[in-house]
């Protein structure tokens, strides 16, 4: 219990002057806070190790957390997993999204358990309150470029890909 609370109170200091593209531009931290909770409390994830590197997923992605840092706080094992699930942003998005859907089935297990909550609590977010400016196409886009993407995580965990399925039922179709 120690080391996730080290992580949430690590992601909240990093993601401090992040906020979400909602239109009420949430605090950001409520992001990895959800992929922890959809983990433990929907999928029933015991992992203190995957449950670790779904708060600290986005660090090394969207702030100046380095692999070392996380390495030297959490440990290998967590830094591999978040390494795993961190886009290249020195590539245009279009070939980040591109080789998401082309490399999820061969990261680890532990990795597809952090993406699928990823893809579901992003799916949930878009529908439930879209980020500012984006058409109804671009959330559509969203959702089924997120299902291409669980297509090749598809038989890790069959409750976490039903609360996928149900969250991608949810597609909006007009606005």
């Amino acid at each position: 219990m120690n080391r996730l609370v080290a992580a949430l109170a690590f992601a909240a200091h990093k993601h401090r002057d992040q906020r979400r593209k909602d239109i009420a531009a949430s605090p950001y931290i409520n992001h990895p806070i959800a992929l922890a909770n959809v983990l433990a409390n929907e999928a029933h994830v015991d992992d203190e190790t995957v449950l670790i590197a779904a708060i600290l997923h986005d660090t090394i992605e969207d702030t100046d957390t380095t692999a070392a840092e996380l390495i030297r706080e959490f440990g290998p094992d967590v830094a591999a997993i978040v390494l795993e699930v961190t886009d290249d942003k020195a590539l245009p998005k279009a070939e980040r999204k591109r080789l998401q859907v082309v490399n999820s089935c061969g990261i680890s297990r532990r990795a597809k358990l952090v993406k699928l909550a990823d893809k579901i609590c992003n799916l949930r977010d878009i529908s439930r309150s879209p980020p500012a400016g984006w058409p109804l196409e671009r959330q559509q886009a969203y959702f089924d470029w997120a299902q291409a993407v669980v297509e090749g995580i598809r038989g890790t965990h069959p409750a976490l890909e039903a609360i996928f399925d149900e969250a991608l039922a949810r597609k909006p179709l007009h606005p």
